[in-house]
């Protein structure tokens, strides 16, 4: 996979409960509300459990690509809408900060620096989301940038396919830096020849879910920090992250740690393409000295 062909395959390729008190290992976020007939590709939910975000190509937003939003009502998601930011470009990658302030997220609208480029939007009290800003700094270049994803301590974590990694997509990590973020180096130990894409944080940043590309579309992988390294990467315990499958945009939700919630195809239950599953996240060990 290269520039183009991981746009189209990450982008073209139960019912919530949020109360339960215990899951199999998968079910169907929000059945016919969020899952769909469309393809929906990476969920971040708010602190408070009170709403998710998610891209997803179906009828009724802006572009081919765009952010929905829905909100919690009687333990079910209700209401989805697209997100006044978006553009007659893609927008994709959807990541809430913890602390409530910001929507970060992926774009390849007019006035970036390359194809995709790393934006965030403010977000207000009463849940009004501002006008979106690219993310200043040496973040962005004249490559592509995708899946932005914040640990606890706010190192920055996306995929791009610039210049200096190993192979065509690579995973890349910045520190904050002020209300930016410092340069960002490649994530030796977790990259390889193939293409990693779709990182996010588990643990608090002491261990890394990712995708990395296959023939037919991605698997999702988990590697651990030991002893300031990156450890060999291991599957992600799912029946339906196999090796014809297409699993990827995983992200833990944030109002229930313990959980993830992932894209992918499962045979039973399905709504369409890529739908949104929630699902026990890996239990992980790990230092903290990995940066």
């Amino acid at each position: 996979m290269r520039t183009r062909p991981l746009l189209l395959a990450l982008t073209a390729s139960l019912l919530c409960t949020p109360a339960a008190s215990a899951l199999s290992e998968f079910g169907i976020e929000g059945m016919g509300v969020v899952s769909t007939r469309a393809d929906e590709l990476r969920a971040t939910l708010s602190a408070d459990g009170q709403r998710i975000v998610w891209a997803s190509n179906r009828d009724g937003g802006a572009g081919g690509w765009d952010l929905w939003q829905a909100t919690l009502q009687d333990k079910r998601w209700v209401d989805p809408r697209p997100l006044s930011l978006n553009s007659a470009a893609d927008e994709v990658d959807p990541f809430l900060s913890t602390d409530g302030r910001w929507l970060y997220f992926a774009s390849n609208r007019t006035g970036g620096q390359g194809g995709f480029d790393l934006y965030r939007a403010p977000l207000a009290a009463d849940g009004h989301i501002g006008a979106p800003q690219r993310l200043e700094g040496p973040v962005n270049g004249r490559q592509d940038e995708r899946s932005p994803a914040l640990a606890d301590d706010g190192r920055l974590l996306f995929a791009s396919n610039r210049t200096g990694g190993v192979g065509g997509w690579d995973l890349w990590t910045a520190a904050r830096a002020g209300d930016g973020f410092a340069a960002p180096t490649p994530m030796a130990g977790i990259n390889s020849a193939a293409d990693e894409v779709d990182g996010s944080w588990l643990g608090g940043g002491r261990a890394v879910v990712f995708a990395r590309g296959t023939a037919t579309g991605a698997r999702t992988w988990v590697a651990q920090c030991r002893q300031g390294a990156w450890g060999e990467a291991t599957l992600l315990g799912l029946s339906f992250n196999s090796e014809d499958g297409d699993t990827r945009g995983a992200l833990v939700d944030a109002s229930k740690p313990a959980e993830l919630m992932i894209s992918g195809r499962a045979r039973a239950p399905r709504a369409g393409g890529l739908d949104l599953y929630r699902m026990k996240a890996p239990v992980v060990g790990g230092s903290d000295d990995c940066r």
